[in-house]
Formats: structure tokens, C-alpha cells, sequence
């Protein structure tokens, strides 16, 4: 039966396949800490806009923001700073793959620390979307395709070990968060505190005179104005629609209806190079919407 919080999850991964195009560029001009540090910043004055108009903090319970806390500095302060320097040595569409294994860690981490199970048609539905997110991003590919957004640049080994981190991270911050938000939590506000949390955590960083944390290039108009739609997209929206959905959902269940994003990528990338995706991409999207329909047929 087809639930909203299956919808909300694949919303999410829209947002950040759409995210991880825009990001390319800025995060690239600035580098991964202070590119995080800028989006962070401007998608926490939003989320509080919101929140203050709205009146929502108020649905926060005062024992709760430590949790939300712990989950910001693990999912997003760590989670997304590693996802953007894998994304700068090794492309958006190879990170890509990377991250969606954060469904296979929220699985196994659901199954074993909060018990969820999952029917028999569900988990062979999971099994072939994950498939079908890494044939699409491992064979995605030809051989000749030489554009930038391809190339490596730095350590591979560093990159994927990156890549791995932030998908650990983002599974681990769904598990530590999804206790707290019942139905009167609002998803906005719990992001809200999330984002700053993890902001805060980018300024110390800087302020204690960390390297890796300023910014590579000064930031433009231009660069700014593509870092903050990237921050309302695939952190203001995408990140609120996956708080919605943990609120009915499993966590395993969540994370595997938001890895289809790096297939979501591919005809984002195909607009953005102008070139068609390989016969790899188009096999593994196949496999991807049959595993996503029958978990939402479920």
C-alpha cells in the first residue's frame, strides 16, 4: 500500500540529486568545509524563519535537543563535509554511489538496534533498488567521456573513503533521530536545530584557525547565490521531507527510497553535459524503478 512517507522519501532524493548538481561548482570554488559552512548558515537562517513565523520550536521537547544535537554534529557536520570532499575528488556521479550505501548501514542499523523487519516483497524491492543504484553509477559511464566533472582529482582512495563516512554518518544520524520525532515534533524546526548545531560546529573550526576550514577562493555573488538555492533544495526541503517521512517509516525502509537519488542524477547530468547516459545507467534506472514499485506496492 502506498504510504505518504514513501512519497516524502523519494521527494528527499529529488532534492538531493538536484542538490548535487548545483553544488559542483561552488563547492569546488570554495572547498568542502567553507562551501558546508556558507550552505549551512544560509539554510539555518531560513529553517528559523519558518520556525519563529510559525511558532513550531515550541513542539520541541526540552530533553529532545540534545538528541538533535548529537544527530546534527554526526549527519550533517560530519556526514555532509566528508559527502562534498568526496564529491571534489571524485565527480557527483561516483559519490554518488558512494552515498547511497547509507541505505545498506540503515538497514543493518535499524534491524539491529531497533528491530525493524521487512516483508518479503519489500526486501527483495530494497535489494533491487540498490542494485540498480550501482549499476547505473558504477557502468554509467563511457569510456570516453572525459569531462571534467568525471576527472579525479587527488587521493581516489580518499575520496571513497569519504564517500563511505558520509553515508555512515547519515545513517547514523537518521537512527539517533528518529526516537524523537513523534507526531508532535515539527520536522522544520527539529532541522532547524540540526543545521545550526553543525553550523556552529563549521565556526569553531575556522575560529580555532583550522586550515582545511577557510575558504580555498573568496566567494562570489554568484557562487553564494548557487550555494544557498543548493542549501534550500537538498538541506531546507530535502532534509525536512526525510525528518517527515522517519516520523511513520523505518529507517532502513527511508534510506532505501532515498538512495535512488544518484539515479536521479543521471538525466540531470545528461541536461547539465549533454550527453546520454550509457547502456549501464539506463539497465540500473530500469532496475531501480521495479525495486522502488514494489516497495511502494508493498
Amino acid at each position: 500500500m502506498l504510504a505518504s512517507y514513501d512519497l516524502m522519501a523519494l521527494g528527499a532524493a529529488a532534492c538531493w540529486a538536484a542538490g548535487s548538481i548545483l553544488s559542483v561548482s561552488p563547492s569546488r570554488h570554495l572547498g568542502a568545509f567553507a562551501f558546508t559552512r556558507w550552505r549551512m548558515f544560509m539554510v539555518a537562517l531560513m529553517l528559523w524563519a519558518v520556525t519563529l513565523m510559525a511558532g513550531s520550536w515550541r513542539s520541541l521537547p526540552l530533553d529532545s535537543w540534545g538528541v538533535m544535537a548529537a544527530s546534527g554534529l554526526i549527519g550533517i557536520f560530519v556526514g555532509d563535509t566528508a559527502l562534498f570532499a568526496a564529491m571534489n575528488r571524485l565527480g557527483p556521479r561516483r559519490s554518488g554511489v558512494l552515498f547511497a550505501t547509507h541505505a545498506v548501514f540503515s538497514a543493518m542499523l535499524g534491524f539491529w538496534l531497533l528491530g525493524e523487519r521487512m516483508s518479503a516483497q519489500a526486501a527483495w524491492g530494497g535489494a533491487l533498488t540498490l542494485a540498480g543504484v550501482m549499476i547505473a553509477i558504477l557502468l554509467g559511464r563511457d569510456k570516453e567521456d572525459e569531462h571534467a566533472w568525471e576527472a579525479d582529482r587527488g587521493s581516489v582512495g580518499a575520496g571513497v573513503a569519504l564517500g563511505l563516512l558520509a553515508a555512515l554518518c547519515q545513517a547514523l544520524g537518521s537512527l539517533i533521530i528518529k526516537p524523537v520525532m513523534g507526531a508532535e515534533v515539527d520536522p522544520v524546526a527539529a532541522s532547524a536545530v540540526r543545521v545550526t548545531v553543525a553550523c556552529l560546529a563549521h565556526f569553531v573550526l575556522l575560529l580555532v584557525g583550522f586550515t582545511a576550514a577557510r575558504a580555498q577562493q573568496a566567494p562570489t555573488l554568484r557562487v553564494l547565490a548557487q550555494t544557498a538555492l543548493n542549501g534550500f533544495i537538498a538541506m531546507g526541503v530535502g532534509m525536512t521531507l526525510i525528518l517527515l517521512a522517519l516520523k511513520k517509516g523505518d529507517v532502513g525502509m527511508v534510506a532505501i527510497l532515498s538512495s535512488v537519488s544518484p539515479v536521479l542524477v543521471l538525466p540531470l547530468l545528461w541536461l547539465r553535459l549533454g550527453r546520454a547516459p550509457a547502456i549501464g545507467a539506463w539497465l540500473g534506472s530500469t532496475l531501480t524503478v521495479i525495486g522502488t514499485v514494489l516497495i511502494l506496492l508493498r
